[in-house]
């Protein structure tokens, strides 16, 4: 950690702080020089944990940011999921009531067209018997015009036997 940087509010303890730290002079103390160096080895140390504990933190974050995005993304899966169901749902039951339709419409035309050949064979039916009955008067007015016939002609020639 530079000098300019702010330090982290974790360590309780700073490179700057170790580099400025003076210590009291003593008879029989440490060797200088080993003591500095020390100093200086735990500075690095220090400054090495700071940009790990900086460059983890920063991994974190990131971590944190894409865990947010794929959770992000879950949603939206979710939600997109959750509407096509909804929308196969609706399409489903919409394919369902126009089959419904179809087949009440097919049931009217049937039932049209059924009433309609109904009322073909009561007219057919209507139209026969009145020729059987125009046949079977015909056929009366025929055997009384026969028969008046027959009459006039025993009248008119009364001798005359008819073959039997």
């Amino acid at each position: 950690m530079k000098a300019t940087e702010m330090p982290d509010p974790a360590v309780k303890l700073t490179p700057v702080d170790v580099q400025h730290k003076e210590f009291k002079k003593a008879i029989q103390g440490y060797a200088r020089e080993d003591v500095d160096q020390f100093l200086d080895e735990i500075i690095e140390t220090l400054e090495a944990h700071i940009e790990e504990r900086g460059r983890l933190l920063g991994n974190i974050s990131e971590l944190q940011d894409k865990v947010s995005h794929f959770k992000a993304m879950e949603d939206s899966l979710r939600s997109t999921l959750v509407l096509a169901q909804r929308t196969a749902d609706e399409l489903k039951a919409s394919a369902h009531k126009e089959v419904d339709l179809i087949k009440q419409q097919a049931r009217v035309e049937v039932d049209d067209e059924l009433q309609g050949l109904k009322q073909q064979i009561i007219e057919a039916r209507a139209d026969l018997q009145r020729v059987l009955d125009k046949t079977s008067a015909a056929k009366h007015d025929l055997r009384n015009f026969l028969s008046r016939q027959l009459q006039l002609m025993d009248e008119v020639a009364p001798g005359i036997k008819t073959a039997s």
